[in-house]
This record gives structure tokens, C-alpha cells and sequence, in this order.
């Protein structure tokens, strides 16, 4: 890639973290398939080159969940019987349980207690069911 397309990539990313920073919700989350910023009610950008953006999104202090190094089992228990976070848009009410909407810090709580990586979200507003 040219320097001025990355550059231009870089720019565009800086952009939708920005963006993603000013949403209830927004973050960055980083799976074995790849990568997905959060950053408005319905929008997300996807992709695989996880290490530029994270260190982009950790240094804005954008929340991110990496669960790269959760056991497989675990990972896919919390996404089929847990809660999606809620991003742009009011959480539903508890219980939260599948296809409901919860809270970023309570789904980040459930994939720290899995093991996975958490930055930029404090463990005690990640521990407040009602954060």
C-alpha cells in the first residue's frame, strides 16, 4: 500500500474512533475472525489487520474487548447466550440475555470474567450491572 493511501486509511479510521467516542457504546472489538468498530446505531466497520487499529483505538481511549485469547467454548457461549451491547441506542431493561441489548460495561464485565483482553474501561464500572 502507498504511503498516501495509508495515510488516507489512518485518517478515515481516526474519523470513525472519533465518531465512535461520542456514541453510548462505541468500541472496538477483536475476535479470532478479525476486527469490528462500533460507532453508531447500525454502523460498524470490519476488518482483519486488528494491530493497527487497536493501538489507534487504545490511544484515544476508546473502550476495546480483545477475546483473541479466550477459549473458543467460552467466546461462544458469551455471544450465543449473552446480551449485544447496546451502541447508539438505549440498552433494554434487565435480564439481559440473547438478542437483548445491555450495556457496554456489563457485556465487557462478562468477557473480562472470560479471560479477554478489556482497555480503556475500568473493572469497576465494568463490575456496575447498571453502568
Amino acid at each position: 500500500m502507498s504511503a498516501a493511501k495509508n495515510a488516507d486509511l489512518q485518517s478515515h479510521h481516526a474519523d470513525l474512533i472519533a465518531e465512535a467516542l461520542t456514541t453510548e457504546g462505541g468500541h472496538l472489538s477483536i475476535g479470532r475472525g478479525g476486527f469490528i468498530l462500533w460507532y453508531g446505531d447500525g454502523c460498524r466497520l470490519l476488518g482483519y489487520d486488528s494491530e493497527p487499529i487497536k493501538a489507534a483505538c487504545i490511544e484515544a481511549g476508546l473502550p476495546v474487548i480483545d477475546s483473541r485469547g479466550v477459549a473458543f467454548d467460552a467466546v461462544a457461549r458469551l455471544v450465543i447466550r449473552g446480551p449485544m451491547v447496546a451502541v447508539g441506542a438505549p440498552p433494554d431493561p434487565p435480564p439481559h440475555g440473547p438478542l437483548s441489548y445491555a450495556p457496554l460495561a456489563a457485556v465487557a464485565a462478562a468477557y473480562r470474567a472470560a479471560g479477554a483482553e478489556v482497555v480503556n474501561l475500568p473493572e469497576t464500572a465494568a463490575d456496575d450491572p447498571g453502568a
